[in-house]
């Protein structure tokens, strides 16, 4: 079956419903409606953008480009992980902890995934690097960031309880050790809900968008499968990594409580 094509009117009208949606929120006063919108016109600008720096890629397969482009990708994602927490490191802190994480775990499961798994030649193809690592970075982003958010949250919270335990001898380690637990566990929960969900209540992105572009079902389930996995092992390993070197952080070298390195 031909993949039908969408037109700027068959676009307008989910955008219409999205301003129903903007005018619904003024009404109830609900105070979201300018964020929506900024974020709904952020996204057409950004897809269409992307749409055709990979038109530009998958044509020449430029290696420089290809890096250029995974690298910004990185770096708002790691910008987005520090913006959307409530307490959130000072200095390049803020953004270091995010990047250098996804780095880690979303470069290397990508890279894993195709030289071991897809066996695309040249790894670095873009049709298969690009939407993969998208995939990876947008997932592990969303889990590293309510995990470093409720990290540091509830110790800002608990900051009363954690010197108590200093105090009484307890090492930086065991004293933020039940915050960190609670941090991880919250960090891997939309994953979790992702993975239990697929096939049953939903259609992931991934396979849904090989099913309307002609792929068998079959070979699109395969693909989600892998991704989905991928993505549970990438984010679990991000989460752990960004909120060890985040608690770490909180505390200087005499082992004590700095949440002034917060704001």
């Amino acid at each position: 079956m031909e993949l039908i094509q969408l037109g700027p009117w068959d676009l307008s009208v989910a955008a219409v419903l999205v301003l129903a949606l903007a005018a619904i929120s003024w009404r109830l006063r609900l105070g979201v409606e300018v964020q929506l919108l900024v974020a709904a016109i952020r996204s057409i600008l950004q897809l269409l953008l992307i749409g055709l720096v990979l038109k530009t890629l998958f044509a020449q397969s430029n290696p420089i480009l290809i890096a250029a482009l995974s690298l910004l990708m990185l770096s708002i994602a790691g910008y987005e992980v520090m913006a959307r927490q409530q307490r959130r490191f000072k200095g390049l802190w803020g953004v270091g902890i995010g990047s250098l994480s996804m780095f880690i775990s979303s470069f290397s499961i990508t890279i894993l995934a195709l030289k071991l798994v897809v066996q695309v030649e040249p790894w670095y193809t873009p049709q298969y690097l690009i939407p993969l690592l998208g995939m990876m970075l947008g997932n592990t982003m969303s889990g590293m960031s309510i995990a470093l958010d409720n990290l540091t949250y509830n110790a800002w919270q608990q900051r009363g309880t954690i010197e108590a335990k200093l105090m009484l001898g307890w090492d930086w380690d065991h004293a933020i050790s039940e915050i960190r637990r609670n941090a991880l566990r919250a960090g891997l929960i939309p994953i979790i809900n992702a993975m239990a969900a697929a096939g049953v209540v939903s259609l992931p992105g991934m396979m849904t968008g090989q099913i309307l572009a002609g792929s068998p079902p079959l070979e699109a389930a395969k693909y989600q499968i892998m991704i989905l996995l991928l993505i549970a092992v990438g984010t679990g390993l991000g989460a752990i990594f960004a909120v060890w070197v985040g608690s770490r952080r909180l505390f200087d070298q005499r082992q004590r409580l700095r949440l002034d390195r917060l704001r």
